[in-house]
């Protein structure tokens, strides 16, 4: 368990107790013996998160168990895999009609050192542009948005050898009553959640539904809902912006373990509104799965 995932937790388990459900945590100092009760058919759970499987192959082992006995992923290991590489994504967004950057999918340099790269791709790419590693994930880690040179190509993909690359052309937003256009939207279970996100502070505003009719922002919603289609995930947030052409461009295509921290103890964190509505959400979901299991 992610050391900041805390505040979240305490505020999920608060709804789901208000609403007559039980909770398990799962961390360090039980992750084993969790596992062992699962294997000996001892405990088993409706629901299960796993926000800690990407760094701890204790919990990955867990959740395989789990997945075994039937119980109710979400997020589920097949999904996440298949829908963190962001060179896959980009192919399939684009067939599912989603605007995306402009972009050049480039092998792992273990696979290939040389790589060839036309003018007229680079002049297409413009300058600056982005360079992405396509699994390396979270925070940003590995990007490159200011990029200027193929030797700043040649040099990241040696930095991550095993990894595809995406350079990407850079997205400039509108702005809208002196804002950023740039947006992420939280998929929640089947409810879209879009907020106000400025890619330059990180920081978070409440996107309110007057401002959505006012701004003519009802897409964002649709493009969430196809991105949950062709993920299959049931959580995740995906960074949406009005470019200065007025379209909506798919830019960070989908991160899986969202941060989730407090907005009222970290500057760059959440705001409460949101939180609420997403712990809501799994209250509902987690109620109704609890319904169905009973009326088998």
């Amino acid at each position: 368990m992610w050391e900041f995932d805390q505040e979240f937790i305490h505020l999920l388990e608060k709804e789901f107790h208000q609403n007559s459900l039980s909770t398990f945590i799962i961390s360090d100092h039980n992750v084993d013996e969790v596992t062992e009760l699962v294997k000996d058919r001892k405990l088993r759970f409706n629901v299960y998160l796993d926000r800690a499987w990407d760094v701890d192959e204790r919990f990955e082992k867990l959740g395989k168990e789990l997945q075994k006995r039937k119980s109710l992923f979400l997020n589920s290991y097949a999904n996440v895999l298949h829908a963190i590489d962001k060179a896959t994504m980009h192919l399939e967004f684009i067939t599912a009609g989603l605007y995306v950057p402009y972009s050049i999918i480039i092998p792992p340099h273990s696979e290939r050192e040389d790589i060839l790269i036309s003018v007229s791709d680079l002049a297409r790419l413009g300058r600056p542009f982005i360079i992405k590693p396509c699994n390396t994930t979270g925070g940003g880690v590995g990007v490159v948005t200011g990029a200027e040179s193929l030797q700043e190509i040649f040099t990241e993909r040696v930095t991550n050898s095993d990894d595809k690359y995406l350079l990407q052309e850079k997205i400039y937003p509108r702005y809208l009553d002196g804002k950023r256009a740039w947006f992420r939207c939280f998929w929640v279970i089947d409810e879209v959640i879009p907020t106000w996100w400025d890619d330059q502070t990180h920081l978070y505003l409440p996107l309110t539904r007057q401002e959505i009719k006012d701004y003519k922002l009802n897409k964002l919603f649709t493009i969430t809902k196809t991105i949950a289609s062709v993920t299959g995930l049931e959580f995740f947030s995906t960074e949406i912006v009005l470019s200065e052409k007025d379209q909506l461009v798919v830019i960070d295509y989908v991160n899986d373990q969202c941060d989730l921290r407090f907005q009222t103890n970290h500057p760059d964190g959440v705001p409460m509104i949101i939180l609420e509505r997403i712990v809501t959400k799994f209250r509902i979901f987690t109620k109704n799965q609890k319904k169905r299991i009973n009326i088998r």
